[in-house]
């Protein structure tokens, strides 16, 4: 399906957002996170592990968060109800997805 003239990807300032946001993304997830423990404490270990998780958690609904987006945005171009609660979906899967650490701390304590 081709994009019509005044859609996202052809306006400079789209570009450069979306441009943005895929270098956020790929610093996020490319740069090494690296899990630090002491030889002595494996409590220490879990929780650096644990950490290290909830950041690979982080950047996936990062991820789905700018695709919802996305998909939003496009809805509202073609009218289309459909895609739109798909969008809408996506969009709140990846803002859970993305503060799911702090969700199960807020559950938790």
């Amino acid at each position: 399906m081709p994009l019509k003239k005044n859609s996202l990807f052809e306006s400079k300032l789209g570009r450069i957002l979306i441009c943005l946001y895929v270098a956020l993304v790929l610093c996020i997830c490319c740069l090494p996170c690296f899990v630090l423990a002491t030889n002595g404490d494996p409590l220490t270990v879990v929780n650096n592990l644990s950490s290290f998780v909830f950041s690979l958690i982080r950047a996936v609904g990062m991820i789905l968060l700018g695709w919802g987006i996305v998909q939003v945005g496009l809805s509202f171009q073609s009218h289309d109800p459909s895609q739109r609660s798909n969008g809408f979906l996506t969009l709140a899967g990846g803002l859970v997805i993305t503060f799911a650490k702090e969700i199960l701390d807020l559950i938790i304590s």
